[in-house]
Parts: structure tokens; C-alpha cells; sequence
């Protein structure tokens, strides 16, 4: 099948949020960056992958329990672990080497998404 679209904009997942700037921040904090900020509605970007944002009147509060996460691979998921102990984020799952080959750990967004953050363990340098 050719691509109609690069990859980046092939699978976006939009959310709909109650504070985007709450959202955007906590995006933020772990190394998305803005594209486009057009006040109720932002795009990020994460390399070439988009994540949306859109504030929407009467948007429900986010679930108890996430209804599912963004997996984000990344060189070094210690560093990340690091950095979302020092945020202060929410664990739902701590670090870990997994079974199937990542070494991984997810933590609570703030509108029903989870973020997990993994490394391929046979890119990991141990000492």
C-alpha cells in the first residue's frame, strides 16, 4: 500500500481536555513540543508523531483509571523515570524490564491517558 500521508500524520490521537493549558504543560514537562498553539486547540509533536489537544465546552472529567496510554520510545526511559519521579507524576506502572523485550514504565495523564515510556532492552548500555 502507498503512503497517502507521512507516517507523523498517518495515526494522530486527539484528545478532548478540560484545561488545555494543564494538558499542554504536562505534555511538555516530559519533551513534546508545540507546533501550532491556537488557544482552545494545540498541536504537539513528539519527532514526527502529532498529538492534538482540543478544549471542548462540557468536556467530562477525566475517568478514575486511564483508559489507555501513549507509548513513547525513548534512548534512555531511566532518564524519563527520573524525570517524572522529580514531577511528582502518578505510577501506575514503575520501571521494569519486561518479558517481551522493553523496559518500561507508565505514568497518569491528566485527561484519562497514560504516558509509557520505553526502551528496546537491547539497546540498553548497563555497567
Amino acid at each position: 500500500m502507498e503512503n497517502y500521508v507521512s507516517q507523523g500524520e498517518q495515526l494522530v490521537v486527539a484528545l478532548y481536555v478540560q484545561d488545555i493549558k494543564e494538558s499542554s504543560k504536562f505534555y511538555r514537562t516530559y519533551g513534546f513540543e508545540v507546533l501550532r498553539d491556537e488557544g482552545t486547540f494545540m498541536e504537539l509533536t513528539w519527532e514526527d508523531a502529532r498529538l492534538f489537544l482540543s478544549q471542548v465546552p462540557g468536556t467530562a472529567p477525566p475517568p478514575a483509571n486511564p483508559i489507555g496510554n501513549i507509548r513513547v520510545m525513548v534512548p534512555d526511559v531511566d532518564a524519563y523515570w527520573h524525570r517524572a519521579i522529580q514531577h511528582g507524576a502518578t505510577i501506575l506502572s514503575p520501571i521494569e524490564d519486561r518479558y517481551y523485550g522493553i523496559r518500561d514504565f507508565v505514568i497518569a495523564g491528566p485527561d484519562g491517558l497514560a504516558l509509557r515510556f520505553a526502551t528496546w532492552l537491547k539497546d540498553l548500555v548497563r555497567e
